[in-house]
């Protein structure tokens, strides 16, 4: 049941993603680029998930557990370290570069376009190399 409700739940944030532009990587480069085509469209798709998510997370939070799980699984850390501040750096360059976040670069895979085959391999290869370096 659990990964019916994921998978249907994916399709919806997919779904969201290319409704929103957030999958067209010219956009999202576009929104990047205040000095030239500047297009702020996005700053309403991202306004609109921090309300969201600061309400959907205050709800959520509210209950003794989650719906389809024993428990929640909530980040341990809360140290903003010189760790952190490197892997945003380096995801901040790779969105700017590529206009893609995870997300969007894994819902732009269906429409198979050569920047997108490239990126996302690109992507899991840095993921890998940065757990890599984590354990040494």
């Amino acid at each position: 049941m659990s990964f019916i409700v994921n998978l249907l739940l994916g399709l919806l944030f997919g779904v969201g993603l290319v409704i929103s532009g957030m999958a067209d990587p010219a956009k999202v480069l576009n929104f990047l680029d205040l000095a030239g085509t500047w297009d702020p469209s996005l700053a309403f798709v991202m306004g609109g998930a921090v309300i969201v998510a600061f309400f959907g997370y205050r709800v959520v939070l509210g209950r003794k557990r989650p719906l389809l799980a024993p428990d929640f699984q909530l980040p341990k850390r809360s140290a903003i370290d010189g760790r952190l501040v490197a892997g945003a750096a380096i995801f901040g360059l790779g969105w700017g570069l590529g206009g893609f976040c995870p997300g969007p670069a894994l819902t732009s895979l269906g429409f198979a376009e050569t920047g997108t085959l490239i990126f996302v391999p690109a992507m899991f290869a840095g993921m890998l190399a940065a757990k890599w370096l984590a354990r040494a």
